[in-house]
């Protein structure tokens, strides 16, 4: 399928899949949807300890580069474990502005290495954020009570439904310790069914920009 880089509302860029009429991140703002979504409503939740996160949907490595800025206001000790079934490119990894955006040129190592560290092996990016990239499908997760937090992150419903299903979510409250936290931009209904049926308690929260709302599902 083909795919470009496209610059979004809040300046920062993002990969479009032509075919699907989707991108990666927000076209309205990826950073600022980044930060909603999984930073507000999910890592600020936590602070002063050591935090495990699961992203479902790896990509462009934004979210996880955001955490590792934001991780160390909170003196979290982050061990980060992103699943992506089809890695992005280093040709378009090298095209993206977050570094730029984000006023963050002393770490620009760290965002390279969150790319060039090898797949299925830990990794300390600094002193307190390791990340392990897993390459497979979200069907294979089989994790159990291991994360504190996930990013779920996929593809949108429209595109992938398959993505969005009673058997994913079962996996990811699987996957979740016991008080865990699920933060998703999605807000669809059939979404929110799905994360009810298999035990989460689900509320809804404002959206970032663009979307008026998004979910966050607790494991009680």
């Amino acid at each position: 399928m083909e795919r470009e880089i496209v610059v979004t509302g809040d300046g920062s860029k993002t990969i479009q899949i032509k075919d699907w009429n989707e991108q990666y991140h927000s076209k309205h703002g990826a950073i600022q949807e980044a930060y909603h979504v999984f930073i507000k409503n999910g890592l600020e939740l936590f602070e002063n300890q050591g935090l495990s996160i699961l992203e479902i949907g790896f990509g462009t490595g934004l979210n996880a580069f955001i955490t590792l800025l934001e991780a160390p206001n909170r003196e979290l000790r982050v061990r980060y474990t992103g699943v992506e079934a089809y890695p992005v490119l280093k040709t378009e990894i090298g095209q993206l502005n977050y570094v730029e955006e984000l006023a963050a040129m002393e770490n620009r190592e760290e965002f390279e290495k969150l790319h060039s560290c090898t797949w299925e092996e830990n990794t300390f990016i600094t002193p307190n954020f390791s990340l392990l990239k897993s390459q497979k499908d979200f069907k294979e997760i089989q994790n159990s009570a291991e994360f504190d937090l996930i990013y779920f992150d996929a593809f949108g419903a429209r595109v992938q439904p398959e993505l969005w299903t009673v058997e994913i979510f079962q996996k990811m409250f699987r996957a979740l310790k016991n008080k865990g936290v699920l933060v998703t931009y999605a807000a669809k209904g059939s979404v929110r069914r799905a994360m009810q049926e298999v035990g989460f308690q689900v509320e809804r929260l404002p959206g970032p920009p663009g979307k008026r709302e998004m979910l966050r599902a607790r494991k009680l």
